[in-house]
């Protein structure tokens, strides 16, 4: 596997060093709200330990599993989101389950939970009463709505929040290719990333204070609020106008009329045309027009009359459609090239399989093989987000078994005597 930037004159990572979040350790009580927010700290080194239900958390039941055999230990999805953990089971409605929690926090960074408002503290777990032992714990509470306000108790779900949160009013589709079309939402669980990604955000930051005065603190981030930062310039062109933007296929929405970027070719593939259209100038259009032109499809756009930028602007919606007849006569890869080569940002728009194959991704290290010990297999997972050539983000483990440092880290670590683990699991505790 390469090691990634050594052509660009940039040492590759070291994975003899530890991860940039190496020495903290993490107790992540999260089901699908906060497990990503967890997977990130983990896979940059933090030691984090995912404390489930007995029995194991609902998202290992999440779909789709393993050689389509429905099992809780094998649920692609929960793989996907719980590298690099450790884990052990505990019920917290129980006195014991509360107390070895207690005692996990007193000696922990930061707890990550994703618990309804209100139920951690009603348990005597919450943050005022872990920091009574533990002053430097920073814990975050991430939850759909937040720990106040008149919808804190609301329930929610991915889909919910980008339509509450705004980005589903801004994706779909132009009423010439689906009249009277309604909103789409984004899949893929993107409200959970969304804020899980500004949950490790926060969450660093308030390491960093903690660095300067020595004191944690509590964190109460709410995905709603995550969703509405995020609608790229929606909220922020309401403001400022009082315009709503409009929906465009594949494109950004905005309140005016834009022209298409995404645009057939002749072998059956799209690529996406950033950037033409009406952010062109004379010199730019004329460059794309003596590319066409050598194919005999440069049509009128040779023209002097669009030496004028005012003529090109006024023309956009004219050059589109030179630009689209051009690209359905090219192929895929000879489009989205040459367009690279004339310095406009296109790209072609690919299916799974051929980022699997990507040559780019697999130059850079990012497929990474995960071993599952217990299958007798190993997969294939996306790695790292960023190559660091001294504290490395990386894959250090397969996702947990369920309770399966239970033993590890409740005997080795807190001294529960190994006869014990019997009689808690008997009694509902693990």
């Amino acid at each position: 596997m390469s090691t990634g930037g050594n052509d660009g004159g940039h040492p590759g990572p070291d994975y003899s060093n530890p991860g940039p979040l190496d020495g903290l350790r993490v107790l992540e009580l999260s089901d699908e709200k906060g497990q990503f927010c967890g997977k990130l700290m983990a896979d940059l080194g933090a030691d984090l330990i995912k404390i489930e239900p007995p029995g194991g958390q609902n998202t290992r039941y999440v779909g789709p599993f393993l050689d389509d055999k429905p099992h809780p230990e094998r649920s692609l999805s929960f793989w996907h989101y719980n590298t690099s953990k450790r884990a052990i089971t505990l019920n917290l409605e129980t006195a014991d389950g509360r107390r070895l929690f207690r005692q996990l926090a007193s000696r922990a960074d930061i707890v990550l939970e994703t618990r309804p408002p209100g139920y951690l503290p009603a348990l005597g777990l919450g943050y005022n009463d872990l920091s009574a032992d533990n002053p430097r714990l920073i814990m975050c509470s991430l939850t759909p709505f937040g720990q106040t306000g008149p919808w804190r108790d609301y329930l929610t779900c991915d889909i919910a929040h980008m339509a509450g949160g705004g980005q589903m009013a801004s994706s779909g589709y132009d009423p010439e290719d689906a009249e009277n079309a309604p909103p789409i939402a984004p899949g893929g669980g993107n409200a959970w990333h969304i804020g899980g990604h500004y949950a490790y955000m926060g969450i660093l930051a308030a390491l960093y204070w903690r660095d300067m005065s020595g004191q944690g603190q509590y964190m109460d981030a709410s995905i709603h609020e995550a969703c509405a930062l995020t609608t790229e310039g929606a909220i922020a062109i309401y403001l400022s106008t009082r315009e709503v933007v409009r929906r465009h296929t594949g494109r950004h929405a905005s309140p005016d009329n834009s022209v298409k970027i995404q645009l057939p070719t002749k072998d059956g593939g799209w690529v996406n045309t950033t950037r033409s259209g009406t952010a062109l100038n004379p010199a730019r259009l004329r460059r794309l027009a003596e590319w066409m032109d050598q194919y005999g499809l440069a049509q009128d756009l040779l023209d002097e009359k669009y030496n004028d930028l005012a003529t090109v602007q006024a023309d956009a919606q004219h050059t589109t459609d030179v630009l689209a007849n051009f690209i359905l006569n090219m192929p895929q890869e000879d489009v989205y090239r040459g367009g690279q080569e004339r310095d406009f940002p296109w790209g072609a728009i690919r299916s799974m399989d051929e980022i699997i194959g990507d040559d780019h991704l697999e130059d850079r290290g990012f497929f990474v093989q995960v071993e599952h010990p217990e299958l007798g297999r190993t997969f294939t997972y996306p790695g790292a987000a960023a190559i660091y050539n001294g504290s490395p983000w990386r894959i250090s483990r397969r996702p947990p078994l369920i309770g399966e440092h239970n033993e590890e880290i409740l005997c080795g670590e807190l001294g529960v005597p190994r006869e014990q683990l019997t009689m808690l699991a008997e009694s509902g505790v693990i």
